[in-house]
């Protein structure tokens, strides 16, 4: 492989917010799109207080969350039937295929976190799952 073949290091500064299909409101960080990356993708979100999720999966790809403030009610598993309280400290993993749902449950205090996928394209795995809406109240 020559020098002008390697892949490049990029800097990213996030700046511009996108929309998620889960319903949260994501810092752009590293993906395919932005830096060229064939694994991976690493985003910022914060989850404002109140803030919930709509109830989906990621196919095919794992995900690595690390909570930087606040703190996540997360329902996970095919029913939601399972769930954790994710704080400022805690890492998160969520294997690939298995429905998941995070709540703020706080009324004052949002929630931020680095969320990494190992799905380049990061929307492109969403499945939303709305028959499971109603297991996480």
């Amino acid at each position: 492989m020559t020098s002008s073949q390697r892949p490049e290091c990029k800097l990213i500064r996030p700046a511009i917010p996108y929309d998620g299909k889960q319903g949260f409101s994501y810092l752009e960080g590293i993906s395919q799109e932005s830096a060229g990356s064939q694994g991976i993708a690493m985003m910022l979100l914060n989850v404002p207080p109140g803030g919930r999720a709509k109830a989906h999966m990621h196919e095919g790809h794992e995900t690595a969350i690390f909570v930087l403030s606040g703190e996540v009610e997360v329902f996970y598993g095919a029913s939601l039937e399972h769930r954790t309280i994710t704080k400022a400290g805690d890492m998160f993993y969520i294997p690939a295929g298995v429905p998941h749902l995070p709540v703020n449950r706080s009324t004052t205090e949002s929630c931020s976190a680095v969320i990494a996928r190992t799905d380049p394209n990061e929307q492109e795995s969403v499945a939303l799952l709305p028959e499971l809406e109603k297991f996480a109240d």
